[in-house]
């Protein structure tokens, strides 16, 4: 018999998501199949919360099912895994997407939840229940999954859970910082009995947790978790060597404590932990609407700039135990780490199958990210000085510099000197301005282009042509030339001729 909660419980769910099924439950009374709503929907909704992924449970060949209701939206199916008859629509909404998983029911419904990674999954409504807004639903609920999300507890479905795919071990550290859970005791025991397991896991996979991990505001808190649990050295071997690696007196921590604190500070800098700015620190650090927006742009998959500058934070120092040398007067150096780092850094991220773009620009906020702190030698940063660090950075130029703020609190921790970091947010918001309120600084207008300097000057095409190029923009950039005649002018003497 199917274990219904005792009482009716309530439930939310949009309008937009109650008619989108309704028109599923529609489809499906015609073909006398019958259907649930299960796994994160369901938890999301009891929880007030939504949710556009739904996971739809039928009985019956759940690709063929979901081919032809694909068919009546007038769009395709995906299948994900055809041996266990899983399949994918996905749906316009505003705003984004719906993502119809179905998959064939195993045995009963209570049966088939038992198959689920953790209890606060493990529950379904049918799907003729569910109404816009709030409603009062029958949930079933085989596992006790309500109780555990009353309590605020991530509690495996069952002890070979995480044996059935790896990828859940570090699903429950998600879930954890996602709903502000925390991992039931026995439930973190099964994760280190399994730990190792999590190298049998799809690199797409990893990515995608470890990114969804990063897209929370408790990053820091999970990557310590993940490593109390034994799941981060198998994922990042380039981050475990740092583990013990002794710094210089400046740093109050050793590099491993440092990169994992580089990440909370990164959280901190974005508003992320505590809300508003609630210390002397942050109310020094520059933040508006546009840098807001900026740490919100999508890059790949849905992954955010925040949650890149996230990885970079953790991964900036991970040169560091290989180019560690002591002079003999005691100093101690790590001459090249960053551009060691930055290369560990591509490896990692292209195992993990980040895209092309993310690797760039993880790589580029890495070998930069001590270049904020060059700016600081200057009493102000020249114009010229600060194009050439947006032109190095590329399209990093301002996550770099919020890099090396949180680099900054990580370093110092509770030592940090207020005068050294008043100074360093203060050279971060002029080199800002420039960016926001003076491109001409950061991007010059063209003045001229190589077939001017080969036509004008008889130069011939070549690498001096770029270099020339080059050079005339960095006099844009420092108002020494403004229009295109000077710009002639300058090259003429650049290249010791009168013109």
């Amino acid at each position: 018999m199917t274990k219904l909660t005792k009482e009716r419980l309530k439930f939310f769910a949009t309008e937009e998501a109650a008619s989108l099924l309704a028109k599923l439950r529609e489809l499906l009374r015609e073909r006398g199949n019958g259907c649930y709503v299960v796994g994160g929907f369901v938890r999301d909704g009891l929880m007030g919360r939504t949710n556009s992924d739904i996971d739809v449970v039928v009985a019956g060949d759940a690709t063929l099912i979901a081919s032809e209701v694909a068919k009546s939206f007038g769009t395709r199916m995906v299948p994900l895994d055809e041996v266990n008859q899983v399949a994918r629509i996905v749906l316009p909404q505003a705003g984004g997407h719906w993502h119809l998983d179905f998959a064939t029911m195993r045995g009963s419904i209570e049966e088939d939840l038992d198959f689920r990674d953790f209890t606060i999954n493990a529950l379904a409504i049918n799907l003729a229940e569910i109404r816009g807004g709030w409603s009062q639903v029958r949930v079933i609920d085989p596992l006790g999954g309500c109780h555990d999300l009353s309590s605020g507890m991530v509690r495996a479905a069952s002890k070979a859970s995480f044996q059935r795919d790896p990828a859940r071990l570090l699903r429950a550290v998600r879930l954890a910082a996602m709903l502000g859970f925390s991992i039931d005791p026995s439930t973190e025991a099964l994760i280190q009995r399994d730990h190792e397991l999590v190298t049998n896991v799809a690199a797409e996979r990893l990515r995608d947790e470890l990114c969804y991990i990063l897209e929370t505001t408790r990053a820091y808190h999970s990557f310590r978790h993940l490593d109390r649990l034994g799941l981060l050295d198998p994922i990042m071997p380039e981050l475990a060597i740092a583990k013990g690696a002794a710094q210089p007196k400046e740093h109050f921590w050793d590099v491993f404590d440092h990169s994992l604190e580089t990440v909370a500070a990164v959280e901190r800098l974005l508003q992320e932990e505590g809300g508003e700015k609630e210390d002397e620190l942050l109310t020094l650090v520059p933040w508006s609407p546009d840098i807001a927006r900026h740490f919100a742009q999508e890059l790949a998959g849905g992954r955010t700039r925040g949650a890149l500058l996230k990885l970079a934070g953790l991964l900036h120092d991970i040169g560091k135990p290989t180019t560690k040398t002591i002079e003999q007067n005691g100093r101690m150096r790590f001459l090249g780490h960053a551009q060691l780092g930055a290369a560990m850094a591509v490896q990692l991220m292209e195992r993990l199958r980040f895209s092309n773009r993310e690797i760039k620009m993880v790589q580029l906020m890495i070998e930069h990210h001590m270049r904020p702190g060059y700016l600081m030698a200057q009493e102000m940063p020249s114009r010229r000085a600060i194009y050439r660090y947006f032109r190095d950075t590329a399209e990093v130029g301002i996550d770099t510099l919020f890099l090396s703020l949180a680099d900054h609190l990580a370093t110092r921790g509770p030592t940090l000197d207020l005068d050294e970091w008043h100074r360093h947010t203060e050279t971060t918001q002029y080199v800002l301005s420039k960016w926001f309120q003076e491109q001409a600084t950061v991007v010059p207008p063209k003045l001229i282009d190589g077939h001017t300097l080969i036509d004008k000057l008889g130069l011939a095409p070549g690498p001096q042509i770029g270099e020339l190029l080059e050079a005339v923009r960095e006099a844009q950039a420092a108002g020494e030339i403004e229009t295109a005649e000077e710009a002639l002018d300058f090259v003429t003497k650049r290249l010791g001729r009168d013109w």
